[in-house]
């Protein structure tokens, strides 16, 4: 499963490079990907608001770690 790493970049920057990662990603029928963005609940619920549900993908936080963001068609 192809990540991207998002420790480092500030919100705006993160939310773009997520944005076109996934967009990217996305273009395999069959992919799953996963944005690690620590935990910062803020930027996730960013990411998830303002990406994951523009573009109508499928995401989950798994339990054993809340710092990532697992994303699918």
């Amino acid at each position: 499963m192809n990540e991207i790493d998002l420790h480092g970049f500030t919100h705006d920057e993160a939310i773009f490079a997520s944005e076109n990662f996934i967009l990217m990603e996305s273009q395999n029928p069959l992919f799953q990907c996963k944005v690690i963005t620590g935990n910062s609940v803020k930027l996730q619920t960013k990411i998830i608001d303002d990406v994951l549900k523009q573009h109508n993908f499928r995401w989950y936080i798994p339990s054993w770690n809340t710092g990532e963001i697992i994303v699918s068609n």
